[in-house]
């Protein structure tokens, strides 16, 4: 197991830490391990998740990263992304995940990219290396977020989004820049009922 990377965790003082699924070459759990603790150069294969929450205009919730964090600090990305607890479904953790990083509830949660995968590499040399099932959803609710995770918010076209992403992948998150062009291949706009 890869031992703690950085001197302080990027969750809030207090906070006990998580726990991530690890994941054998199947993609099956295999155990379990701390998120600070699993997350090193050579990071094991775990179980997380992608959320892009778009507002009744069909805009998406873009994030930037808390300049507090360990890894991608002050980078823009999607909504939320975060890590499924032992026993909780995806759906559950987007859920929990949202509420507690943007203060905002969700409706219709979808599934739209389910065998996403990748690994990157952060400047720190932290490395990524999960399954993650991409979500859509819709909210209501203005964003009222926790700032050890978001440094900043906005409302921005999907369109523009994927300007972005194609144009200048490196000025949003790894995941987001491989998550985007799928997306927008799968017609995300449309299913997301906005």
């Amino acid at each position: 197991m890869t031992q703690p990377h950085g001197d302080a965790p990027d969750t809030p003082a207090g906070r006990p830490n998580d726990l991530v699924v690890l994941l054998d070459a199947d993609l099956s759990p295999i155990g379990t391990a701390d998120k600070f603790a699993v997350h090193g150069a050579e990071t094991p294969l775990h179980l997380a998740f992608s959320c892009y929450v778009f507002d009744d205009r069909g805009r998406l919730l873009a994030t930037r990263r808390a300049l507090s964090k360990a890894t991608w600090p002050g980078v823009w990305t999607n909504s939320c992304c975060g890590h499924p607890g032992p026993g909780e479904n995806g759906e559950q953790a987007v859920r929990r995940r949202v509420r507690e990083e943007l203060g905002i509830a969700l409706h219709g949660v979808d599934q739209v990219l389910p065998n996403f995968r990748y690994r990157a590499r952060s400047a720190e040399g932290v490395v990524e290396n999960e399954f993650c099932p991409v979500y859509t959803a819709l909210t209501n609710d203005t964003p009222d977020p926790d700032p050890s995770e978001i440094a900043e918010w906005q409302w921005v076209s999907w369109s523009s989004f994927v300007a972005l992403a194609g144009a200048a992948p490196w000025a949003i998150s790894p995941w987001a820049a491989e998550q985007v062009p799928l997306l927008e291949a799968e017609g995300v706009l449309a299913r997301s009922h906005v």
